[in-house]
């Protein structure tokens, strides 16, 4: 046995509730009845929370992957720095400004060749996984920072 109720909807959702009914092929009263049980069932809010979590565990492993990314990043730039500063000797003084001229135009190779890998979406990230599966069984790290 069913009870009689009447309810009142701003006229909005009722014609979303119409035209859900019309898609589904079913009753508006069946529309409002399926709302008002998910509404009321307990499962839902347990639901929302499972989405809740299943997202936040995304977002996590995205913020891990970030932090790794940047953690290469920084050390690759410190390595590079070191091994830079330990084989670049001193420049003599009347040599200074052709070096300064040469050291631009390479600068401006570089961010050319830097804004190409960029446009063709490479990245040293993605071919970091690549490079260690193939290189031989060695310890490329510290025959390295042996140099630096």
């Amino acid at each position: 046995m069913r009870d009689r109720m009447n309810v009142y909807f701003p006229p909005a959702l009722l014609k979303q509730i119409a035209d859900l009914a019309d898609r589904k092929g079913l009753s508006r009263s069946a529309i409002v009845e399926a709302a008002v049980a998910s509404f009321l069932s307990p499962d839902g809010a347990d639901r929302r929370e499972a989405a809740f979590t299943r997202r936040l565990d995304r977002l996590s492993r995205q913020v891990q992957r970030l932090e790794r990314n940047i953690g290469i990043s920084t050390e690759t730039l410190a390595l590079f720095v070191r091994f830079w500063l330990t084989i670049t000797p001193p420049l003599p003084s009347d040599a200074q400004a052709a070096a300064q001229a040469k050291g631009r135009e390479r600068y401006e190779g570089f961010i050319e060749a830097l804004g190409r890998r960029l446009q063709k979406g490479q990245s040293l990230l993605q071919e970091i996984p690549n490079d260690i599966a193939e290189t031989p069984t060695h310890e490329p790290d510290e025959n390295l920072t042996d140099k630096c």
